[in-house]
């Protein structure tokens, strides 16, 4: 399993709506991500060691953090011009209302927690963002200077701190989580940092990919975040776009006058359905095809089915019992002589 924030709800305070860039309570204190485990350790013994030893450095981590930020040494204020964002996409663009509601909390409230950056790895004097993207914005649309802390975080310690404070929110949509898994594996995360970006385990993060993966990233962008789509509709919508035509279907749906405006679950709705009548025709003008094989000697040793996207050949054992054996043994063969006869002239 990947590892969790094993301080989750030990630092928390409840504060005002200006501290989140989401519609959940940001955490009070920025608590940082617990370090990559190391190889040497295997088994039930090293699982349970390298969890204690995350539980203390994190308790110890936390500890040194409230005691910073109590006295005012943790938190830095920056100029928002030189913060720049996370090298990863964590979202999807939002709504410009739900900005505005963000930038008047602020101005209301003020910013009540502050913002995670590390210093920018090439250009001195900037800085890159862990997590607090909406916040930085509406920050810089006030004209203001944002409070951060700043630590020093590698790349993998960033994209980790990045998930887990959106994962503790619990505001980002099915496909902003698996878009952001399958980025992270695009900029050659191994999957254990996927794993505690996300706190899912492999079978999870295998799952998010692979959504994120089916449905094209132009659909995805188009869309949005699409917040109560959920998972087993995107997973869905993935199914109908592997019809013929589907993808050129969903295209001109999207490039259709008055599409952007829409919110962004009603953008989903109007793709999907678009597809399901889609889906119906393909199924009604190419259904399965059988047939049966006749040898020379008159038994019937095969069934052959195809559909647009398989052939399955069926051997009877009973007509032929050892046929099936000799076909497999034959497959190398016949594969090369397919090939061979594929590139002669003509």
């Amino acid at each position: 399993m990947a590892r969790k924030n094993l301080l989750l709800g030990l630092t928390n305070t409840q504060l005002p709506a200006g501290n989140s860039d989401g519609p959940g309570d940001g955490p009070a204190v920025a608590v940082p991500a617990p370090p990559l485990p190391p190889h040497g350790q295997r088994g039930a013994i090293g699982a349970v060691t390298r969890s204690i030893e995350h539980l203390k450095s994190q308790i110890g981590e936390a500890r040194a953090i409230q005691s910073q930020l109590a006295s005012g040494q943790a938190v830095v204020e920056l100029d928002p011009a030189a913060i720049e964002s996370s090298f990863v996409a964590d979202r999807l663009p939002g709504s410009e209302d739900d900005h505005e509601a963000l930038v008047a909390s602020i101005r209301e409230h003020g910013q009540q927690v502050p913002i995670l950056v590390r210093p920018h790895p090439t250009e001195t004097g900037r800085y890159q963002v862990a997590y607090g993207h909406r916040r930085l914005r509406a920050i810089a649309a006030l004209g203001l200077r944002v409070r951060a802390v700043v630590r020093t975080l590698s790349d993998a310690e960033l994209v980790v701190a990045q998930g887990q404070e959106n994962t503790a929110r619990t505001d980002l949509s099915f496909i902003e989580r698996a878009l952001f898994a399958a980025r992270l594996e695009e900029r050659g995360f191994d999957r254990e940092t996927v794993m505690a970006a996300l706190s899912v385990d492999k079978t999870g993060a295998s799952r998010l990919i692979s959504a994120a993966v089916k449905v094209p990233r132009f659909i995805i962008e188009a869309i949005g975040p699409a917040p109560k789509a959920g998972r087993d509709r995107w997973l869905e919508l993935a199914e109908r776009l592997e019809v013929r035509g589907a993808t050129d279907r969903a295209r001109s749906v999207i490039e259709q006058g008055g599409f952007a405006g829409r919110s962004s679950d009603d953008r989903f709705l109007a793709v999907f359905e678009s597809l399901a009548a889609r889906v119906r025709a393909g199924r009604k003008t190419a259904p399965a095809r059988s047939a049966v094989w006749t040898a020379a000697d008159g038994r019937k040793v095969a069934r052959i089915q195809q559909d647009p996207r398989s052939l399955t050949l069926v051997l009877d054992k009973k007509a032929a019992p050892e046929f099936g054996d000799y076909v497999v043994s034959q497959l190398g063969a016949l594969y090369a002589a397919w090939l061979a006869g594929r590139r002669e002239p003509g």
